[in-house]
């Protein structure tokens, strides 16, 4: 009988310890990247009143009152200029987000008004700010949690270790006097190496994840260099992106585009404490989704007393008869792109004229277009250059736009025409004449010259852009600059 008793017992716990072994665990993640100040509902994608920022905490208070949620940002919380919110009232509303927020990545914005402005924004908050390869004058990490560069989180009964680097171009973008004194970036591969090595090996967590802060090619390539991130929260690149495994590696990716338009959730589901699948993508700020009232009521009083302090930038610039559309600007023709490289082609008079998609950062509506709005859409005042390319020149250049298509480096365009087929660049012609466009478009021949064009920082900084400009003959600062050049045209477009 006692026998018996003890045999039912192991039967029992066996199947007790069988059952939780087969028990899944959800952990969720909730991301939010790139908000730059836009703290009011903006035109995006071609559709008004996208984003807000108190539509954002309504679903992200939502989400954090789930015992299986982390809620995280990918940094660039503030934006010097424009839109000039930040520029009035700096980091306010960082600590809305207090109780709501567990880690926060640092973005090259963020340091914008420099190391003091962030320091006192720092302080205001009371979740933890990561970039683990700024180092201070002590060599070590300047930002660390209870020692550490990097924060881990037991969730549903899971371990989960989260970390952020700043990549190659918000290294360049930060300029050192920005910097808190004493302090140096190290490289962001070798970094991310060692804290993954951490976490797997001796902090044992069930998953890894890298909340920024970096372009999109970087991501992809720490991904394959370094095995053991389960997932990447994309940042800085402001990048539309829903979930997926990034090729080559068992990394998955999302980014959710800009200024709390969209959100990103992903789901990691484990079992006996591995991680056997990950699920999610974005979730579209829009009209259908409520406003947390509070915050609503703040940013209404914010932004009346800003309009009044600064009028200028609320009144009518001009006005558009239909709406320019940004979306798919890193992936291929986008309306606002192709309105813009147009206007600057026909200035300079070029056969074709490109610009970085990062040029782009948002579209515009139809009927009256305030200052805020057009600048918004048009952040930077670039100068226009241009050059002589043989057309095998004028070739690889579209090649090298193809091969950062879906990233910010992707070129928005005019003046060219092709097909592109299992990769390749086929059929390219260019415009017969430049001061008729009406004449039609012809081969790109290799031995003839074309005068192109394209913005000073695609010409002198984007990478790879400015070593293949650097080949083009006869290059050229021209006396014209971007933003004047379409607030001119923006003007003529009135009815």
């Amino acid at each position: 009988m006692l026998l018996s008793r003890s045999k039912n017992l192991l039967v029992l716990t066996s199947l007790l310890w069988l059952s939780a072994c087969q028990t899944t665990r959800t952990v969720t993640l909730v991301g939010m990247a790139d908000y730059h100040s836009h703290a009011l509902p903006m035109f995006s994608e071609g559709e008004p009143g996208q984003g807000g920022v108190a539509r954002a905490m309504a679903y992200l208070r939502a989400a954090k009152a789930r015992p299986d949620t982390l809620v995280v940002s990918g940094g660039d919380m503030m934006n010097q200029g424009v839109p000039v919110w930040s520029d009035m009232y700096g980091c306010v509303e960082w600590s809305w987000f207090n109780g709501v927020v567990d880690v926060m990545a640092l973005g090259n914005h963020d340091l914008d008004y420099g190391a003091e402005a962030f320091a006192r924004c720092r302080a205001s908050i009371t979740y933890p700010v990561l970039s683990a390869n700024l180092l201070g004058a002590n060599g070590l990490p300047y930002f660390q949690v209870d020692g550490r560069p990097y924060v881990v989180r037991d969730v549903a009964g899971v371990r989960v270790g989260l970390f952020a680097v700043a990549g190659p171009d918000m290294q360049r973008l930060v300029t050192p006097e920005h910097l808190p004194v004493g302090t140096r970036w190290t490289d962001a591969t070798a970094t991310a190496r060692g804290v993954v090595d951490t976490l797997r090996n001796r902090e044992r967590v069930a998953a890894v994840v890298l909340i920024g802060h970096q372009q999109r090619e970087a991501d992809m390539a720490l991904a394959r260099a370094v095995p053991g991130i389960d997932l990447i929260l994309g940042s800085h690149s402001h990048e539309k992106e829903g979930l997926r495994r990034l090729p080559g590696t068992d990394t998955y990716l999302v980014s959710p585009y800009q200024y709390l338009t969209y959100l990103s959730e992903v789901r990691l589901r484990f079992q006996a404490g591995r991680l056997v699948g990950v699920e999610g993508g974005l979730v579209k700020m829009d009209a259908s989704k409520p406003e947390d009232p509070r915050t609503a009521a703040e940013v209404a009083r914010l932004q009346a007393a800003l309009v009044a302090e600064r009028p200028e930038l609320f009144v009518e610039m001009g006005r558009r008869r239909t709406p320019l559309r940004d979306d798919g600007v890193t992936t291929g023709p986008s309306e606002v792109g192709v309105w813009a490289t147009e206007v600057w082609r026909r200035t300079v008079g070029a056969h074709a004229f490109f610009a970085t998609a990062s040029t782009f950062r948002a579209g515009l509506p139809e009927g009256p277009v305030a200052a805020e709005t057009f600048f918004a859409a048009f952040p930077y005042r670039n100068t226009l250059v241009t050059a002589r390319m043989t057309g095998a020149q004028l070739q690889a250049w579209v090649e090298l736009s193809e091969s950062k298509r879906g990233s910010d480096s992707y070129s928005q365009s005019s003046g060219v025409r092709y097909t592109v087929r299992q990769g390749r660049v086929e059929d390219l012609r260019v415009l017969v004449n430049p001061a008729t466009p009406g004449s039609g478009f012809e081969p790109v021949l290799p031995e003839r010259t074309y005068r192109v064009a394209t913005t000073d920082f695609q010409a002198f900084v984007a990478p790879d852009y400015k070593e293949a400009w650097a080949r083009a003959a006869s290059p050229q600062r021209t006396a014209w600059d971007s933003q004047s050049l379409l607030a001119g045209a923006l003007s003529a477009d009135r009815p």
